[in-house]
């Protein structure tokens, strides 16, 4: 165990032991988390500020190991203006890069912003994220916010992740073993039960040192119903960000908290895709849009730093809360890729923080430095378990094929995922689809033809396609209208995709054309629509195929809900790697599709 976490557990069991004696004596005890040696000598009055150490990271998704491809790179202006692509990510580095930043900080907290686990590549995912969680607490991290993903397998399992106990069917994964769960507190004070209307995790948690005390409040985007399936929510409601804040902000106010920083999983989308990108360049938040705007526009001033995340992208900017002044809005991209180191100056007088001296940058945690030894035992002991299933071929490519990584509506990848689900699907036998559609966001990262371990260039494993489609939805086949069709086109760029669009990826059956120049709907132009050359005829009935999280609506497509006759088919996993395996060889490898389906007007 690091020395930092051994002087962390020893104190909170110094705290815990002086808080009973100091009950046991009838004494009220305002012990802190730093705990306090009583026989000690009297020190000086400390300074009237501290500088408090507020790191931060969000998104990691399970990515334990390097992400593959462009998934692990990030992109860094130069100072002529060019830039240049530094691979970065692993949680050897991000252990090493973080623990180096704290030396030389007495007070420094370790926070993040929600999608710690889910979506998470086989080595994590196959074992329910359990591995992630393990490298968290040895990571120390003291808090984090819920995320969507954390309600990917619902409540019991968020539960079970938080409090431990081996999982309900498929056991303990390792002998004599019990998981311990996470030593850190899930914030979700947005997340409520149905009946009882009472957060169904802690809403905020207190971190005290030395006298200092800073609340941290923790909550996930609101439309999170809206991205997770139905059983992974069910029985929850998820309440407004700004109004649940402002609530806790008030409540930690009221018990003499006044440094409070929200911990939000929502995000903006910076004007550069650098993480180096100044965003305040043309004026405090300038250079950035996206749900967080609003947000952070709205939030109290009681709060004076926000965290964020979801939309996987680096900012550091200043966004004006209700009265004008400046206030730090960050987000450190995605998958340990990067952390963020916020100074936060703390008044001992005011107990408050002191706004105008906040200064927040993004580090990238790049892999020139030294791996943290402690979690390449992890990784590796993992990977033994792992092993048998992670490292067996599905498939051959002849280059990387761009997925998570590509920043066109259109990705190589999501085409070959399409044209998976289709073949998988269009026997009569299997649901007669005729096209197949794919959530974008449902793509977790590139497929890279570069082997990630002793399989061999252009081989792709089990393992790596798991990466690609973790979630294992089972797919579906419905009837749709041609009408219904087209609405469920539209609502790619319309309703609540409106001002983020999500583009479906499409198989080669389907081709329409992308109107870039106007808005809202009328971005698909609906006479493009065509299925194998032919135009779409509003009034027929066509056989379309998805996972059960679009055919539920999700991601902002209540078309698909109104689909009859559906049938349950393969998972989009099995789907996926039935495909690579018949349309594959070592000799005849999988060339990336040209990505020319959507045809799009700028």
């Amino acid at each position: 165990m690091p020395a930092i976490a051994q002087r962390r557990r020893a104190a909170r069991r110094l705290t815990a032991a002086a808080a009973v004696l100091a009950a046991a004596a009838g004494i009220m005890s305002f012990a802190d988390t730093a705990g306090a040696n009583t026989s000690a000598p009297a020190k000086p009055n400390p300074a009237r500020t501290v500088d408090v150490q507020l790191l931060s990271f969000n998104d990691l998704h399970g990515n334990l190991e390097p992400p593959q491809g462009s998934s692990g790179t990030v992109t860094e202006t130069q100072p002529d203006g060019t830039t240049k692509a530094v691979p970065a990510g692993g949680v050897e580095y991000l252990a090493n890069s973080l623990r180096t930043a704290r030396k030389g900080h007495p007070y420094s907290i370790t926070a993040a912003g929600g999608d710690m686990i889910g979506a998470s590549p086989l080595l994590s995912g196959l074992f329910h994220d359990e591995p992630t969680v393990e490298a968290l607490n040895k990571l120390d991290l003291d808090v984090t916010a819920v995320g969507n993903h954390e309600f990917d397998e619902g409540r019991a399992e968020l539960n079970r992740i938080q409090n431990g106990g081996c999982h309900p069917t498929e056991g303990c994964y390792e002998k004599g073993k019990t998981f311990p769960g996470a030593d850190f507190p899930y914030l979700a004070a947005n997340v409520t039960d149905e009946k009882t209307d009472k957060p169904i995790l802690k809403p905020y948690t207190i971190w005290k040192h030395n006298g200092v005390k800073i609340g941290f409040i923790g909550v996930t985007l609101e439309g999170t119903p809206n991205i997770v399936t139905a059983e992974g929510v069910k029985g929850l409601k998820f309440h407004d960000e700004v109004e649940t804040i402002n609530k806790y902000a008030k409540e930690l106010d009221r018990q003499g908290v006044k440094s409070i920083v929200a911990l939000i999983h929502e995000g903006g989308l910076p004007a550069s895709s650098s993480y180096n990108y100044d965003c305040d360049s043309g004026g405090p938040g300038s250079g950035i849009s996206g749900p967080i705007v609003d947000i952070a526009k709205n939030v109290t001033p009681k709060v004076d730093a926000l965290v964020t995340g979801h939309t996987h992208a680096a900012y550091a900017c200043t966004i004006p809360d209700p009265s004008g002044a400046p206030r730090t809005v960050t987000s450190a991209a995605s998958f340990g890729r990067l952390y963020t180191d916020t100074t936060l100056t703390y008044d001992r007088a005011t107990g408050d923080i002191v706004r105008t001296k906040v200064k927040s940058a993004n580090h990238v945690v790049d892999r020139q430095q030294p791996k943290a030894a402690d979690m390449t035992s992890l990784i590796s002991r993992w990977n033994t378990l792992a092993a048998p299933i992670a490292n067996r071929p599905v498939g051959y490519i002849s280059a990387e094929i761009p997925g998570r990584g590509s920043t066109a509506y259109e990705s190589p990848l999501g085409d070959v995922i399409a044209d998976a689900q289709l073949e998988a699907l269009s026997p009569a036998d299997k649901g007669g689809a005729q096209l197949a559609l794919m959530n974008p966001g449902g793509i977790r990262s590139d497929l890279a033809y570069a082997a990630s371990g002793s399989e061999g260039d252009g081989v792709v494993t089990y393992g790596e396609a798991f990466t690609v489609q973790p979630f294992t939805n089972m797919m579906n086949v419905i009837d749709l209208t041609g009408e219904q069709l087209i609405t469920a086109l539209k609502q790619q760029v319309s309703g609540s995709n409106e001002a983020s669009p999500k583009i479906l990826q499409v198989s080669k059956s389907l081709t329409y054309t992308l109107d870039l120049t106007k808005t809202g709907a009328d971005r698909v132009v609906a006479d493009s629509v065509k299925l194998n050359g032919e135009a779409i005829d509003p009034a027929k009935t066509y056989r379309v195929a998805m996972n059960e999280f679009l055919a539920g609506g999700g991601d902002g497509f209540p078309a698909f809900k109104d689909g009859k006759n559906k049938l349950v088919g393969a998972s989009d996993l099995d789907a996926f790697t039935a495909y690579l395996g018949a349309n594959s060889s070592a000799g005849s490898p999988l060339a990336p599709p040209a990505a020319d389906r959507i045809k799009i007007v700028k």
